[in-house]
């Protein structure tokens, strides 16, 4: 039986582990929490409470891996923990994907990347997620372990959307002069490991994003105009308060070309730009 082991089952990886499942797959995820691994297990994943549960048979029974967890100041938390077991089954993952971030690029200033691109991360988790990649693309180099990386762009999908805060009159327009994102859907990110674990190419790295780079207050005065509300006010972006988190994100300007996915990997975007993304999440809320 395929079997994919994924460390970190959180939103992305929960809508690839559903995809899997349904296709016959057996999906084990780890989780810290026990309320996440029983709702996991109602859901048909089978959860593995790491590290505080062993591993061993988890790891022994997987055919692929998928890497969904952050890294720390300690490093990518598998390697830190499992690397000497990991190498010891290295010919026995048929592939193992690491979702890693754009903001390994920097800052462009609005301009364009791709997977050719060098790295300059602007801020320090993009820094430590490029560590991470390049521990793990090492690792595959050392042992054959067929390593393939995903540079993801900003998520959203259902849950995480811009409707609520502008429903609410939350929602602010950031303005930033020529700063620009790239994003992608979530069921979008699926299709691309699906067909990835379709195709495996050992040491691969693939931009993960949508055809539509786009201003951030463009997303937000979308969504006011899809809910027929007012638009949102706009607000200065060097005097707006925001926590350090979402200020970081404002950091780094570019956009993330997807040429490499669609080339390679055969993909037919069921989201290629914010506004049909958003038209999909407004559909579902509405039944």
């Amino acid at each position: 039986m395929k079997t994919i082991l994924v460390f970190g089952y959180g939103y992305t990886a929960r809508v690839i582990g559903q995809s899997l499942l349904s296709e016959g797959w057996r999906v084990i995820g780890t989780t810290r929490s026990a309320d996440k691994a029983a709702a996991m297990k109602a859901d048909g994943i089978e959860p593995v409470l790491w590290p505080n549960q062993d591993i061993t048979e988890a790891l022994t029974a997987a055919t692929h891996i998928l890497l969904s967890a952050a890294p720390s100041e300690d490093g990518d938390p598998i390697l830190t923990a499992l690397e000497h077991e990991i190498r010891q089954r290295s010919d026995q993952y048929e592939w193992v994907g690491y979702l890693s971030t754009t903001a390994v690029y920097g800052d462009r200033q609005g301009g364009w990347v791709d997977e050719t691109s060098s790295l300059s991360p602007a801020t320090r988790r993009g820094q430590l997620r490029a560590d991470a990649e390049q521990a793990w693309l090492d690792l595959g180099a050392e042992t054959g372990l067929p390593v393939h990386i995903f540079r993801l762009a900003g998520i959203y999908g259902p849950g995480r959307g811009p409707f609520a805060k502008v429903r609410a009159g939350t929602a602010r327009r950031i303005i930033k002069k020529g700063q620009v994102f790239s994003r992608t859907h979530v069921e979008d990110i699926a299709q691309v490991l699906r067909a990835s674990i379709a195709a495996p190419n050992a040491g691969a790295i693939y931009n993960v994003c949508d055809n539509d780079p786009a201003p951030p207050q463009e997303v937000i005065a979308e969504a006011a105009r899809m809910l027929n509300l007012p638009l949102p006010e706009a607000v200065d972006f060097e005097t707006a308060e925001m926590t350090p988190m979402a200020r970081s994100f404002y950091a780094e300007s570019k956009k993330v070309s997807n040429r490499r996915i669609l080339a390679e990997l055969g993909i037919t975007l069921k989201y290629p730009d914010y506004r049909s993304g958003l038209n999909a999440l407004l559909a579902a809320e509405s039944g």
